[in-house]
C-alpha cells in the first residue's frame, strides 16, 4: 500500500504578435479627431453599388472599438444615399459622408460613384456565386458535398465556376432558371420557400441577393467569361484593432479584382472567430470581446482569406518599468517584452541555476544532467555557467540522438512502411546529417532530389514512404512547409488560397520520380530499391482530363519537354531563403521544443488562417535562421540564451492566466521516449526492446536494439512498447505533429501505479533503490541521490522529514521504503514534467 504522501504525489499527475498598429498615412493625414470614420477611400461603381461603414474609436493612433451611437450624413444624398450604416450608390459624383458623434466629433470621407449612367449587369462568377456562397448553398453540408444534393450538384465554395453554370443553367431540363419569369426558376423558387426545399428558408424574396439572382436570370443568364475581372485579393479593415473586454468591433471586407477595380463585399463574406475566448464574430463580420489576449476573424470571400486582428489586454495595472528594466539578451526578448507589455502581462523573474539546467538539458539533449555534469556546471562561475551549458549541450553526442528521433518523426521513419534495411539506411543518413550539424535546406535539398539505392542513399526513402505524386506532394509541404494542401487535391482548398490547379501542377513535379526492384520478402528481405527520374510522364488532373504544366505553389510553371529533373526546380524554390513558408516552418518546430507549444499551434499548420501568437517574433526568428545559413544550432543556441525561455515556470499576479504569450515558462509532460529513458537513468536500469509490431500482423522478434538502447535511440516507430503507446509516442502513420499525445490520462496513472514498467524497475536488483538498501546508504544518502537524478536538487528540508517518516514506516524492509519513495519521486509532477 501506498503511504499517504505518495498517493498525493499520484493524485497530482491524474489531474494533471506584436502588429502595426499605426495610424494609415491617410488617417494620420486628414483627422485629429478621436473618432474615425471607415473605409476611408471609397469609390462606388454603378447605380446600386453598396457600401458598408464603421465608425471606431481611435486612441493612441490604434482602432478601437466600433461606435453605435453615431449619425451618418450625405453632403448629396442625390448622389449618395445614406441608410443606417450603409451607403448606397444613386448617381454620378462625387460626396463628403460625414459622422457624428453626440459629443459633436466628426469624421469624414469622400465618396466617389461613376458608371451609374449605363446598364449594370451582374457576373456570375463574381455576383451570382458570391449570392450562392453566402447562403450556404455550395457549402459541404448542401450543393457543395461530393454527390451534392436532391441531384443538384455545385463546387465546393464555387471554385468551379464554368462547371457551376452547367449545373444552374443546363441541367435539370433547364428548369433550374425560367428567363421570361425569374420568380419561377427553381434557383429562386426553392430557397424562398415556394417550393419544398431540404435546405429550408434560406432567401428573402426582399433581399438584395434575390434582386441579383432575379435579375441575372431575366437579362439572359450570362455565363462567365474570360472578360470577367478576376478577383485577386481581399483586405480587411480595420486590419488590426486594440479593444477592451466587452467592447465590439466591426470587419469590412473590400475584394480587389484585376481590372483595378475594387468593392465592398461584407455582405458576402464568410467570417469565423479564431479564438472565441477571446473574441468571437457573427455572420456579418460584427466582433464581441470575450475575454484577454490576441485573436484574429478569419474572412473568406471568393477563395481569398484575409486577417483582422484584434488585441485585448489584460485587466492588469503594470509599472512600465516592470518592461523597461526587465533582462534582454537578443531579439526575442525584446519581441516577447514589447507583446507583454500592449497585453499588460508581467513577466516572471528568471529561473534558478538548478532549474535552467534540469530544463535545457532535457529540452536540447533529451535526458536528465548527470551527478558530473551537476558538479561541472555549480563549479563554474555564476555569470559564465549558464553560457557554458549551453555550448556543451549543442556539442553533446546525446544532442545527435535526440534531434535524429524528432526529425524521424516529421520523416515518418516506420518499419510498417519500410523494409527493415530501409529503415535503417533511411535513419543512418539522418543521424549523420544532424551529427554533422547539416544545414536544414542542404537537408531537405538531398531528401527531394534524392536517386539511387534505398541502402546506400538513404535520403531516397523518403520516395518508399510517399509512392505517388500526390503523397509525394503532400509529405512535402507538411514535413518541409508546414501547409496541409490535401483539401486542394479535389477541390480549392476551403480555408486557404490554394486551388485545385495549383495542387496537380505541384503534384506534377513528382510524376517522373520512378522505382525498381524490391529484392525480398516484405519483412525479411533485403528490399533494395532503385530511385531514378525518367525523362518522360505526366500526372493527370482529373477535373481537366489532362496535365496542369509542372510548378511550385505560386511559381512560374516548367515546360512539359523541360528535361530538368522537376524536383530540382522545387528543391530551390522550397528552399529559397525567400519562401515565406519554409523557414517559418521548422522555426516554429524549433520552437516549439523548447517551449512546449509553436508560436503557431498546432506546430506543423501554418495556414493563414492559424495565425502565430506573436507574428513579429515568428518572422524575426525565421529571419535569424535563414540569415545564419539555416544552421539549425544557432537558433537552438538564440532561443537558450534568451531571458524569456529563462524565465521561472512560477507564474506571479497578472500572468496566471497567460496561456500562450510566454511571460512565464509553461511546465509540460516529458515525451514519453524520454520519461521511459529518464526512469531509467535515476534508477539505473535499462528497458528491452525485442519486438516489432507490425500493423495487421504478429509482432516478430528483432535483434537490432542491443540491451542498453535507449528509447530515443530507436529508430523505428514499429518497436513494440506499451509503455511509449500509453505515453502518446508518435507512430508515424502519417505527417502530422497531432500523432503524438502528450494529454494525461487514467491509463497512464493505473500503468504507472499497477503497470509493467516501473515496478519491476523499482525491483531490479540492479536499480538505486537495491543497491542503497544492500549496501545499506543511510535515509539521506539514498534521498540526496535520488533527488540529484531526478530533480537536480536537493530535498527541501520538508521533504526530507516527510520521506524519512515515510521510510520509518518500514523499518524492517528497508528496500521496500526505499523503493516506494522513488516510486513517490518518479511518478510526482515535478519529475514527470520539464519546468
Amino acid at each position: 500500500m501506498r503511504s499517504a504522501f505518495m498517493n498525493k504525489t499520484f493524485c497530482a499527475i491524474a489531474i494533471l504578435a506584436v502588429h502595426p498598429f499605426a495610424l494609415p498615412q491617410a488617417i494620420a493625414e486628414t483627422t485629429d479627431s478621436s473618432i474615425v470614420l471607415l473605409p476611408r477611400q471609397i469609390e462606388m461603381s454603378h447605380s446600386g453599388d453598396l457600401q458598408r461603414l464603421s465608425v471606431v474609436e481611435w486612441n493612441d493612433e490604434i482602432a478601437g472599438a466600433v461606435i453605435d451611437d453615431i449619425e451618418i450624413e450625405s453632403s448629396d444624398s442625390a448622389v449618395v444615399k445614406v441608410v443606417g450604416k450603409t451607403l448606397h450608390a444613386v448617381s454620378d459624383g462625387t460626396v463628403q459622408v460625414t459622422a457624428t458623434k453626440e459629443t459633436g466629433k466628426t469624421s469624414s470621407v469622400e465618396v466617389t460613384v461613376s458608371g451609374t449612367g449605363k446598364p449594370h449587369r451582374w457576373s456570375f462568377r463574381n455576383d451570382v456565386q458570391s449570392v450562392l456562397a453566402k447562403q450556404g448553398c455550395n457549402m459541404g453540408a448542401c450543393h457543395g458535398a461530393l454527390a451534392g444534393k436532391g441531384g443538384f450538384v455545385l463546387s465546393l465554395r464555387g471554385y468551379d465556376s464554368d462547371a457551376d453554370f452547367r449545373s444552374i443553367t443546363r441541367q435539370a431540363r433547364g428548369r433550374r432558371i425560367e428567363m421570361a419569369d425569374p420568380g419561377r426558376s427553381l434557383l429562386l423558387a426553392k430557397p424562398t420557400g415556394a417550393l419544398p426545399h431540404k435546405g429550408g428558408l434560406r432567401l428573402d424574396t426582399e433581399s438584395r441577393d434575390y434582386e441579383i439572382l432575379a435579375q441575372w436570370i431575366a437579362k439572359g443568364a450570362a455565363a462567365p467569361s474570360d472578360e470577367d475581372a478576376l478577383i485577386e485579393k481581399i483586405t480587411v479593415t480595420p486590419e488590426n484593432a486594440k479593444l477592451n473586454p466587452g467592447d465590439h468591433s466591426q470587419v469590412l471586407v473590400t475584394a480587389h479584382y484585376s481590372d483595378g477595380s475594387s468593392r465592398d463585399v461584407t455582405h458576402w463574406a464568410q467570417f469565423t472567430a479564431t479564438d472565441e475566448a477571446v473574441a468571437g464574430v457573427d455572420e456579418d463580420g460584427r466582433v464581441q470581446v470575450n475575454g484577454s489576449g490576441e485573436a484574429a476573424v478569419l474572412v473568406w470571400y471568393a477563395s481569398q482569406v484575409a486577417l483582422a486582428r484584434m488585441t485585448v489586454p489584460y485587466p492588469n495595472a503594470v509599472d512600465a518599468e516592470a518592461y523597461a528594466f526587465a533582462p534582454r539578451r537578443n531579439f526575442i526578448d525584446d519581441l516577447n517584452l514589447q507583446q507583454l507589455e500592449t497585453l499588460q502581462l508581467p513577466p516572471s523573474d528568471r529561473c534558478d541555476d538548478a532549474t535552467f539546467l534540469r530544463r535545457a538539458t532535457l529540452d536540447s539533449i533529451g535526458r536528465l544532467p548527470t551527478q558530473a555534469e551537476h558538479d561541472d556546471y555549480f563549479a563554474m562561475p555564476e555569470h559564465h555557467r549558464r553560457e557554458a551549458l549551453i555550448d556543451q549541450l549543442l556539442a553533446a553526442e546525446s544532442f545527435t540522438d535526440y534531434w535524429s528521433y524528432k526529425w524521424s518523426d516529421v520523416l515518418v521513419i516506420n518499419g510498417n512502411k519500410l523494409r527493415p534495411v530501409a529503415v535503417k539506411s533511411y535513419y543512418d543518413w539522418l543521424h549523420d546529417s544532424v551529427r554533422t550539424n547539416k544545414p536544414w535546406d542542404e537537408l531537405v535539398r538531398e531528401i527531394l532530389t534524392s536517386t539511387g539505392s534505398s541502402d546506400t542513399n538513404g535520403a531516397t526513402n523518403f520516395f518508399a514512404v510517399n509512392q505517388t505524386p500526390e503523397d509525394m506532394t503532400e509529405s512535402a509541404c507538411q514535413s518541409f512547409l508546414g501547409l496541409s494542401i490535401g483539401c486542394a487535391k479535389c477541390h480549392n482548398h476551403p480555408l486557404e488560397k490554394w486551388t485545385n490547379d495549383q495542387y496537380y501542377a505541384m503534384a506534377n513535379l513528382f510524376s517522373r520520380v520512378r522505382a525498381k526492384g524490391w529484392g525480398g520478402d516484405s519483412r525479411n528481405g533485403d528490399g533494395l530499391r532503385q530511385l531514378y527520374v525518367s525523362t518522360s510522364g505526366e500526372l493527370v488532373q482529373p477535373k481537366l482530363g489532362k496535365p496542369q504544366p509542372p510548378a511550385p505553389l505560386d511559381s512560374k510553371a516548367m515546360a512539359f519537354d523541360d528535361p530538368q529533373d522537376r524536383r530540382e526546380v522545387l528543391a530551390e524554390w522550397l528552399t529559397d531563403p525567400s519562401n515565406p513558408y519554409f523557414a517559418r516552418s521548422i522555426t516554429n518546430r524549433v520552437w516549439a521544443n523548447f517551449f512546449g507549444r509553436g508560436l503557431v499551434e498546432q506546430v506543423d499548420d501554418l495556414r493563414l488562417s492559424n495565425p502565430a501568437s506573436n507574428e513579429a517574433l515568428l518572422n524575426a526568428a525565421a529571419q535569424h535562421l535563414s540569415d545564419a545559413g539555416f544552421d539549425l544550432k544557432t537558433l537552438m543556441r538564440t532561443i537558450l540564451q534568451s531571458e524569456t525561455y529563462q524565465r521561472s515556470s512560477l507564474a506571479v499576479a497578472g500572468n496566471r492566466e497567460d496561456p500562450k504569450y510566454l511571460s512565464h515558462y509553461a511546465p509540460r509532460r516529458l515525451m514519453a521516449e524520454v520519461l521511459l529513458d529518464s526512469m531509467d537513468q535515476v534508477l539505473g536500469t535499462s528497458t528491452s526492446f525485442t519486438e516489432i509490431a507490425f500493423a495487421g500482423a504478429d509482432k516478430q522478434k528483432t535483434d537490432f536494439y542491443k540491451a542498453g538502447t535507449r528509447a530515443i535511440e530507436l529508430y523505428d516507430s514499429a518497436v513494440d512498447s506499451y509503455f511509449l503507446k500509453t505515453f502518446g509516442r508518435n507512430p508515424r502513420e502519417i505527417v502530422c505533429e497531432c500523432e503524438r499525445d502528450a494529454e494525461p490520462s487514467m491509463v497512464q496513472v493505473l500503468h504507472l501505479s499497477n503497470g509493467e514498467t516501473l515496478n519491476p524497475k523499482l525491483n531490479d536488483p540492479e536499480s538505486l533503490p537495491s543497491l542503497a538498501s544492500t549496501e545499506s546508504w543511510d535515509r539521506d544518502e539514498f534521498l540526496d541521490v535520488l533527488f540529484q537524478r531526478a530533480l537536480s536538487r536537493e530535498p527541501t528540508a520538508a521533504e526530507r522529514e516527510s520521506l524519512v517518516s515515510v521510510m520509518d514506516e518500514y523499518a524492517d524492509d528497508k528496500a521496500t521504503a526505499m523503493r516506494d519513495v522513488a516510486w513517490s519521486v518518479l511518478t510526482s509532477v515535478e519529475f514527470t514534467y520539464n519546468h
